[in-house]
């Protein structure tokens, strides 16, 4: 690390010109191939994926999405005559739209069913070529724009479905600006200097910029949601100002105690650029992790974000040496108060020494170091802590446990398009169809039976006759289209209706009672296979297959990133910690979660109605923050076995640890609090839901788990947390997080002898931080 950091120091125009062409090479890259964002949405082995195969198969004109067109006239009936030409024009317009197959109107015999009972409200399907997620968002603008168009006093017209949904999309809002408005003010706050403000934003923008290019490129290669680079942006926001917050803080706390810009960097780079190396590969291996729930719609999300976290780290790995080399006299630099006011700087340090708060000498073994952290407001802070171990340890995780309670009912579905913004052609359609049919005809089950080959065409009529007349006679089932059959004759599909809404419990129990109950029977009697699937139908096999997939996914992350901890720490201790913490501030954040979205608490003040949580929330949460979390414990960490290694002494170790990184960890938390709760801005349920829980996971992890619960714990096991049987030690890999440059002494050059070193650490060779001239810029 400090050869390659002294590299970028020599060579920093040469880093800083390379990241601009890299900028702008993927940027124009970008521009001339442009993104293809498309959605490999597949769920092998469900039912609902079965149902697609056979419509791709058989019915291959008519296996795409199927939307609706509602319209209400309040002064009279569907077939008014003011009413029915203008309908029939925008459906015969409709129907010549691009990848529309075919209109059921209706006005015609088949569309019966599609008329309310009062024949004021009605609807006509739309029959794409393929699925949503497979179509261009431009497909439903279309329709959209020709709906918008009907102009009648008194009849409202809206389009609704899958594809429409996807052509309103969706957008996480002000969240971008509000992240980098929050993320100058806190550094501002921090560093107190524009300088150190700008420096890691630069950092993170270099790796952004170009990440999100490449991730457009990217889709050229790979199938990706577009939503992708949203979450890549948002993730890479967040890891690349903490690395970057971490280096010129680390930079900062180097150059009070020797003086030198150049040491200050390279110590700087040999510790927390280490460090921040470690906690980038427990970002990746989290994301790699959603590869493990085997749905194909998380590996594009995945893969985006990989993606922006390498690139941002890489940046952070070099632009921030190269620019801190150059730039860093004026970031260490006294600042207007101190310069007024010399004398004020040691006793501001101090905070308040005499206001009863305990030092060193309260808390049992507590080292006495002689730098900055020694009286400063984050180590009282933890020596308090570190003084009420037990009653501490016991009320924060009484706190996480009470967050946690409410997520043992957590219910996962797809959210239907009742909790779509006001205003929106897809919200307007639910309402109509909800008030005039219920709201089941939101969410149409789509049956489809595979008759036996050989079949005569009158027994196969009779065959689905009988399935169709078992459908009628379900509960919660309020209406079945008449069957239509295959170009072979062998497949026949049908719409049912539910009474309830597509994101009701009741639909999902109506759904497994006819996959288990109704159908079973009459496959067995008849000798055809019935399947149920659609989009509502495939929501529910989506939320099932994830809910079984997620404690795979979240074992196989946590057994990764603890083997590693386990191997960069070498204590058996730390990556058992690092799980069982982290665990909880996301269980924590998904039971505040369900209290609101699902539960309803506060949701008037959310402007939100109860409802399920997204199937795929946990999933993306747990990536994330396991993610960000990560980042908070190496970094806290690897700065405890940093001072432990060169001392020895458990209880000093945690206290300078978080001295040294409370009030970073706590920016940077900052940060992404205001990224996240700046979703709650927007209207989109969705969006919400995820800033929320993010926000309240990183709030939990950064101000309880991290300020109390993390250094309660340590104290209470002291220097078992370091202890490792001999021979397993001997056995493990030497891999180096502490750096090489001597933290403590005071003094330039080597550090020639091992007093005040842990034992462990006799031996080894600490190269002083000498350092080579410089160019100057």
């Amino acid at each position: 690390m400090i050869s390659f950091t002294r590299w970028c120091m020599r060579h920093r125009r040469l880093v800083v010109a390379a990241w601009v062409a890299i900028v702008i090479a993927t940027n124009v890259v970008s521009a001339v191939v442009g993104p293809h964002y498309a959605t490999n949405f597949t769920l092998p082995g469900t039912q609902s994926q079965r149902v697609t195969d056979l419509l791709t198969s058989q019915f291959k004109a008519q296996s795409g999405d199927v939307d609706t067109i509602v319209f209400r006239y309040a002064h009279g009936r569907y077939n008014a005559p003011a009413v029915k030409p203008a309908i029939e024009a925008l459906l015969a317009q409709v129907a010549h739209d691009p990848h529309v197959v075919s209109v059921l109107s209706p006005y015609s015999r088949r569309g019966a069913l599609q008329v309310s009972a009062d024949g004021h409200t009605a609807f006509a399907t739309v029959h794409y070529s393929k699925r949503a997620n497979l179509l261009p968002d431009s497909t439903g603008k279309v329709v959209i724009r020709q709906v918008k168009a009907v102009h009648i006093p008194g009849l409202q017209v809206a389009a609704g479905g899958q594809v429409m949904e996807q052509a309103e999309g969706f957008s996480v809002g002000p969240a971008t600006v509000v992240g980098v408005i929050a993320a100058m003010v806190i550094l501002l706050m921090t560093f107190g200097s524009l300088v150190g403000a700008g420096l890691p934003l630069l950092t993170a923008g270099f790796g952004l910029i170009s990440g999100t290019a490449l991730v457009g490129v990217a889709t050229h290669f790979t199938s990706m949601s577009n939503v992708a680079p949203d979450m890549a942006l948002m993730i890479g926001l967040g890891v690349g100002v903490d690395y970057a917050l971490f280096i010129v803080t680390r930079f900062r706390e180097s150059f009070a105690r020797g003086g030198d810009v150049q040491a200050a960097v390279v110590e700087a780079m040999d510790t927390s650029g280490r460090a921040i190396l470690l906690a980038g590969s427990t970002v990746v291996i989290a994301l790699l992790g959603m590869f493990a729930t085997g749905v194909s719609f998380m590996y594009g999300l995945s893969i985006a974000s990989i993606i922006a976290v390498l690139l941002v780290l890489l940046a952070s790995l070099t632009v921030v040496p190269a620019l801190l080399s150059r730039f860093g006299d004026r970031l260490v630099a006294p600042g207007r108060r101190v310069r007024r006011h010399p004398a004020a700087g040691p006793a501001h340090e101090a905070g308040g020494a005499a206001a009863g708060l305990p030092n060193a000498a309260t808390v049992p073994n507590a080292a006495t170091v002689p730098n900055a952290a020694t009286e400063s407001r984050w180590r009282r802070w933890s020596l308090l802590v570190q003084s009420r171990p037990k009653t501490l340890a016991l009320v924060s995780l009484a706190v996480m446990v009470t967050c946690l309670i409410p997520f043992f009912s957590l219910r996962l579905d797809t959210s239907d398009a009742g909790n779509d913004p006001a205003g929106t052609t897809t919200r307007l359609a639910f309402n109509l169809l909800s008030q005039g049919f219920g709201a089941g005809f939101n969410g149409p089950l789509l049956v489809a039976v595979q008759l036996p080959h050989g079949a005569s065409a009158g027994g196969a009529a009779a065959a689905v006759g009988q399935v169709r007349a078992a459908l009628q006679q379900t509960t919660d089932v309020v209406a079945v289209t008449p069957p239509r059959f295959s170009p072979s004759g062998v497949v026949a599909v049908m719409e049912a209706y539910p009474h309830s809404s597509p994101q009701a419990a009741a639909t999902v129990t109506l759904v497994n009672r006819l996959r288990d109950q109704v159908f079973p029977p009459l496959e067995h009697r008849l000798g055809v296979q019935a399947a149920v699937g659609g989009f509502t139908a495939g929501s529910i096999d989506f939320s099932h297959v994830l809910s079984v997939k997620l404690p795979l996914f979240i074992g196989l992350v946590v057994a990764v990133s603890a083997l590693l901890l386990f191997v960069i720490f070498r204590s058996l201790v730390i990556p058992l910690q690092a799980a069982v913490m982290n665990l909880l501030s996301i269980g924590g954040a998904l039971g505040a979660t369900v209290a609101v979205f699902q539960w309803g608490w506060l949701g008037n003040l959310f402007g939100l109605s109860p409802g399920p949580i997204e199937p795929w929330m946990p999933v993306l949460m747990f990536a994330v923050v396991f993610g960000l979390s990560m980042d908070y414990e190496v970094f806290l960490i690897s700065r405890v076995r940093e001072e432990w290694v060169h001392r020895g002494d458990a209880t000093g170790a945690v206290a300078d640890g978080i001295a040294f990184t409370g009030r970073v960890i706590t920016a940077a938390a900052a940060i992404m609090v205001c990224v996240f709760l700046s979703f709650m801005l927007g209207d989109e349920r969705t969006i919400k839901e995820f800033g929320f829980g993010l926000a309240i996971a990183v709030f939990l992890d950064a101000l309880v788990v991290r300020c109390v619960l993390l250094p309660a714990v340590l104290q209470l096991l002291g220097g078992v947390t370091w202890k490792l049987p001999t021979w397993l030690d001997a056995r493990l890999p030497e891999l180096n997080i502490e750096g090489s440059s001597p933290a403590f002494g005071g003094g330039e050059g080597e550090l020639t002898g091992t007093a005040g070193v842990a034992p462990e650490a006799k031996g080894r060779t600490l190269p002083g931080r000498g350092s080579e001239p410089l160019t100057d810029i």
